[in-house]
């Protein structure tokens, strides 16, 4: 199920989803200092292609206090932006009976657009000890 899932939603707005975080990670890794906003960019675009059966977890004690700072820069540059892109592919996907779920899964995956650092994309079924779920596709 979650292989037909992955097949419709990339068809009906995974691949431009993707996109649009592989265009803010290139940008980001223009310059030095912002290599890693660009790397969890490309870490976000690889799940936006195929989210259903993955997990975003993130560990119970926390992440730290640099994750907070790259996180707040990151949501002003690019988290606002492509969680835009998501509300937006979500309320054309909602149109159809079908699309549906699609439109959940995209309105899931906004605090983890917004916020990524701090967290790791897993394969649903192997979720490692002492990592909560955040999202679950």
């Amino acid at each position: 199920m979650n292989l037909l899932l992955n097949i419709v939603w990339f068809i009906f707005g995974g691949f431009l989803l993707a996109a649009g975080y592989v265009l803010f990670g290139i940008l980001a890794c223009l310059l030095i200092i912002t290599i890693p906003a660009g790397v969890a960019s490309f870490r976000m675009a690889s799940y936006a292609v195929a989210p259903f059966g993955r997990s975003v977890v993130q560990p119970v004690g926390g992440s730290g206090g640099l994750s907070a700072v790259t996180n707040g820069i990151w949501f002003l540059i690019a988290g606002l932006w492509l969680a835009i892109g998501h509300i937006t592919t979500a309320a054309a996907q909602a149109v159809t009976i079908i699309g549906i779920p699609l439109a959940v899964a995209n309105i899931k995956m906004i605090p983890v657009t917004c916020f990524p650092f701090g967290k790791e994309i897993v394969a649903s079924d192997r979720i490692p000890y002492g990592y909560e779920s955040m999202v679950k596709l």
